[in-house]
């Protein structure tokens, strides 16, 4: 079985898969100036999306004429640029434009998939007729006469990107670099990575539901090289929004640069890292990538319907120590992981999935959801047309506890303290996890002083919620993608905590 990945950037062919089919137009240096001259009007015409529901009423008509419990058609269009400096210099721009649509067809547990990257009402019965082949000689359900429904929606839009000027883009990215470039005369690279889209969507089933909406998605990287001769450390931060361009008013770019900057000069000082069982204090933020992996991933239904996973049977069960509450909200005002309503149509909630200890359910799509005779927890989601939807977390995050966070730090007598994790993995049927730590420091006497590299932690997911001891009261969050197989945009949260005796892998004895 292929591990569960996180990462806290995207992989440098991210673009190329999420627009795969598309049409993706480069800019080369020389001519990146030309990205200016795209305006409001022509992006504006290409994330529009209209079908008429009748053509949709006769394709999931289609797609159940040779049975089924359910039938769903997904359309999706998004419209992309990507901007790129390196070393001081643009290096390249991509815009992009996909466009698709699926049909399935579920018949018990089997499901029948078929899409197109032509969205024509031919194409279309084309794909259905291909999903229906699964639940050949079955019963079908008689699908309900579509109707547009309504979401509540939890993503708001101030500067719309679709009327922003690319000179915008290009100076919020220089002013990125200037400020990783003059924080330290021991900075000596930097990189900016830019990336935006607009994703529109259609999704229509036999239980009668249609929805449409369009949604704008920022990502923001900038990653700092330090040197002092001696050593080197590449650092980054990370910001990414379901936002309009005001993203920048919000979080200006100086900072989201200062933050890298200061990393990287941070840890050219570090020292090997000491292996072997010790109290980790995880900082605020992203260090809730842990739990992503190691129990977010085990809590996604799909495994749990086939019987698999740490957490399989365990419904109302004590699995955590008392401080430790764990929710998934797909519904945070903007965030990363945000949807207002998954890829399937239900609406995104604020999951509880373990709550002082105690495991209070998982997340699901529609056939997760039916298997385990369960309600649907807005957890259905894709990457794109070409997949099918999949049980898959949105902002998933360790609930604020009551201690003070300078407390836990104090009261920890040694062990260390992670500010940073890069990403890791987790196999989801035992729920052994491993991750790599960025920046980290050792505890001593309360307090942390040097800054170790090279340090791991490695662990189950039961023994890690079962050790957390101590949980603060500064819950904040980090983006990132996550691998299950297809990307999601994720973000993940935590305040501070202490896990006491987890094993740290280190290259100093």
């Amino acid at each position: 079985m292929k591990k569960y990945v996180v990462s806290d950037i995207p992989r440098r062919d991210f673009l190329k898969m999420s627009l795969k089919g598309g049409l993706v137009f480069a800019a080369s240096p020389a001519i990146l100036s030309s990205l200016t001259s795209c305006g409001s009007e022509s992006v504006s015409e290409a994330t529009g999306m209209s079908i008429d529901p009748a053509i949709l009423k006769k394709v999931i008509g289609k797609a159940l004429e040779k049975g089924g419990d359910f039938a769903d058609v997904y359309l999706e269009n998004r419209v992309s640029r990507q901007i790129v400096m390196e070393e001081s210099k643009f290096k390249n721009g991509l815009y992009g434009v996909s466009q698709g649509a699926g049909v399935r067809v579920i018949s018990g547990n089997k499901t029948g998939y078929a899409y197109s990257d032509e969205i024509t009402e031919e194409k279309l019965l084309r794909a259905a007729e291909v999903a229906s082949y699964v639940a050949r000689n079955g019963s079908a359900v008689t699908p309900v006469d579509i109707n547009k429904a309504e979401r509540k929606s939890y993503i708001t839009v101030e500067q719309p990107l679709a009327e922003i000027a690319d000179s915008r883009r290009i100076e919020i990215i220089q002013r990125a670099n200037d400020a990783a470039m003059s924080y330290n005369p021991l900075i000596k690279m930097a990189s900016v990575d830019y990336y935006d889209e607009i994703r529109s969507r259609v999704i229509a089933n036999s239980e009668g539901i249609y929805l449409q909406d369009e949604n704008p998605l920022m990502f923001f990287i900038v990653q700092t090289m330090s040197d002092n001769g001696k050593a080197r450390h590449m650092s980054r931060e990370r910001l990414s929004k379901h936002s309009g361009f005001e993203m920048f008013d919000k979080f200006s770019p100086e900072e989201v640069a200062e933050k890298a900057a200061r990393e990287a000069v941070a840890m050219l000082d570090a020292e090997a890292a000491p292996a072997g069982i010790m109290d980790v204090v995880m900082m605020n933020g992203w260090g809730g990538v842990l739990v992503h992996e190691a129990v977010g991933h085990p809590l996604e239904a799909d495994n749990i319907s086939k019987g698999i996973g740490a957490f399989t049977g365990k419904l109302g069960q004590k699995v955590a120590s008392d401080v430790f509450t764990m929710v998934d909200d797909g519904t945070i005002p903007n965030a990363r992981g945000t949807i207002s309503f998954d890829d399937e149509g239900t609406q995104a909630k604020r999951n509880v999935l373990i709550e002082n200890g105690v495991l209070n359910g998982y997340m699901t799509d529609v056939l997760s959801a039916k298997q385990l005779g369960m309600e649907r927890t807005g957890n259905g989601r894709r990457e794109s047309f070409r997949y099918i939807p999949i049980p898959r977390m949105t902002n998933t995050f360790i609930e604020n506890g009551e201690s003070e966070p300078a407390d836990i730090l104090a009261s920890t007598k040694k062990g260390i303290y992670v500010q940073s994790l890069s990403g890791g993995s987790v196999n989801p049927v035992t729920g052994v996890f491993n991750f790599t730590c960025r920046e980290a420091y050792l505890v001593e006497n309360g307090k942390k002083t040097k800054p170790v590299k090279g340090a791991t932690l490695i662990g189950s997911c039961l023994d890690v919620i079962s050790n957390i001891d101590a949980v603060g009261n500064d819950l904040d969050f980090g983006p990132g993608i996550c691998g299950k197989g297809q990307a999601a945009e994720v973000d993940a949260g935590q305040p501070t905590v202490r896990i006491r005796g987890i094993n740290v892998g280190g290259s100093r004895s």
